[in-house]
């Protein structure tokens, strides 16, 4: 599986909201300039993911977007379908009915797709969280954050 530039922009916008102080609302041209993402895109991804209810809007002068839920409570899988990702085979086939090998592999592909799309729904955005702030802390990182 190749996560899209969709999927990765996703992903490192709602890990930048895990940051703010009490989860709060930061700005997308904030985001976008931390993580070095483009903003017109970054909001399109924002809106997507506020529809399928990963992230909220605030209005005023200190709005912008927050999580709608508790880091632990977001997974990768949720983050990815939000934005239109699949992790579906390519091809949808049939094997033939009349060789053996054809249904094995058929099985043996299903069952990784079921495995890959397990892993992905029980990768929660704390999980992703605490694994950047342990490379940081090895790398000897403490305040800057780029994902």
């Amino acid at each position: 599986m190749k996560l899209t530039t969709r999927g990765h922009y996703s992903v490192k916008a709602l890990l930048d909201l895990s940051l703010q102080p009490n989860y709060g609302p930061t700005s997308v041209k904030a985001i976008a300039s931390r993580q070095d993402l483009p903003a017109p895109y970054l909001e399109k991804l924002l809106i997507e993911m506020r529809r399928a209810g990963l992230v909220q809007s605030i209005r005023g002068s200190q709005g912008g977007y927050q999580l709608a839920r508790e880091p632990i409570n977001i997974s990768l899988g949720q983050i990815l379908e939000a934005v239109g990702e699949t992790i579906e085979p390519l091809k949808s086939q049939t094997p033939d009915a009349n060789l053996a090998g054809d249904w094995v592999t058929f099985t043996l592909w299903r069952r990784l797709h079921q495995k890959l799309k397990e892993a992905l729904y029980s990768i929660t955005l704390a999980d992703l969280y605490y694994d950047a702030r342990s490379w940081q802390a090895s790398q000897g990182e403490t305040t800057s954050f780029v994902v």
